[in-house]
């Protein structure tokens, strides 16, 4: 099959056109010819080799395409080995495109249970951008943070995917959301989709300018934290609210306070994304709410997954960058 295959870690021009093998069907497995494929940070910390994949190999978590045993259009949920608890994973839990083949490829080969009709409404691009992001920010949201119509929420990192699928959830649940970012365009798309207003993270007091816009300027009731921004976002919280983490691209340790946090009643949960039962919790909540399809940045053909990663990590757009395959 054609492929956007790794044989050595690094930059993103280690990512060539290629031909790769064809997946072979294990029992309860289903191979899905793929029509679009979209980007994750994931994908980048996997080309750079955080995950010792094995090589060569082809990364690549989030897709959509066609199910060659029924022809039936789907989405893929690229959480492998969940397990049968939901508050944590299993021991073989993985991501689909880290040890596993992924979907910068023709042709995927994965779990059958971990397969979904594509929902309504939604084209090839807007369906492979759903599963990871969605799934994550659900999981975040909801299963992990309890957030509930007429709670308030601060989302820390207003542009990237994760954020974005946030306020867009969060806002048609009844959350009322405040955003934070490093540009003023990024907040300005972030109240378009959503949002009620924002702040910039570059002023060194934007926790307290953000717990200024809450109710009554109490902080709020949860805060989602997909950068790794903590030790600040807690300065936004009121007292007993919940800050959710899912990341660590802008900072790996945080020093805390921990007189002020317990003192604070604080919840501090950490997430990652989440499994097939929290799939259906989205897709359920999607139709619900009549959630729009994700915020699309760019697309890019599949042959141009080192361009598509180049502008993924400029950290500029708005929004999923995905890989249309031809």
């Amino acid at each position: 099959m054609h492929a956007v295959v790794l044989r050595e870690f690094g930059p993103p021009a280690v990512l060539q056109p290629a031909s790769f093998p064809d997946p072979v069907d294990k029992p309860g497995w289903v191979t899905v010819e793929l029509k679009a494929a979209a980007l994750n940070w994931h994908d980048v910390l996997v080309r750079q080799g955080r995950y010792n994949s094995p090589l060569p190999h082809v990364i690549g978590a989030d897709g959509a395409g066609v199910r060659r045993d029924t022809g039936e259009a789907v989405v893929i949920v690229p959480s492998l080995h969940w397990g049968e608890r939901d508050d944590a994973p299993s021991p073989g839990w993985e991501i689909l495109g880290d040890h596993r083949p992924g979907t910068y490829a023709e042709l995927v080969s994965v779990p059958a249970e971990c397969l979904a009709p594509k929902p309504a409404g939604f084209n090839w691009v807007q369906a492979a951008a759903l599963p990871l992001v969605g799934l994550t920010t659900y999981r975040a949201l909801f299963a992990r943070g309890r957030l509930r119509a007429g709670e308030t929420m601060l989302v820390v990192g207003a542009g990237g995917g994760i954020a974005t699928m946030a306020v867009q959830l969060a806002s048609r649940a009844g959350a009322a959301v405040i955003v934070t970012s490093s540009a003023a365009d990024k907040i300005a798309h972030a109240v378009a989709e959503g949002a009620g207003d924002g702040v910039l993270h570059t002023d060194p007091d934007w926790p307290e300018q953000a717990r200024a816009m809450s109710p009554s300027g109490a902080g709020f009731d949860l805060v989602l934290d997909p950068v790794g921004r903590w030790t600040e976002s807690i300065r936004a919280l009121r007292p007993g609210g919940r800050l959710v983490v899912l990341g660590a691209n802008a900072a790996e340790t945080a020093p805390m306070d921990v007189r002020k946090f317990y003192f604070g009643q604080y919840d501090l949960l950490g997430t990652t994304m989440g499994n097939v039962r929290d799939f259906a919790g989205l897709i359920g909540l999607l139709a619900e709410h009549r959630v729009p399809p994700p915020a699309i940045d760019r697309v890019f053909p599949l042959d141009e997954a080192a361009r598509a990663h180049q502008h993924l990590e400029t950290n500029r757009g708005s929004g999923k960058t995905v890989l249309e395959h031809s």
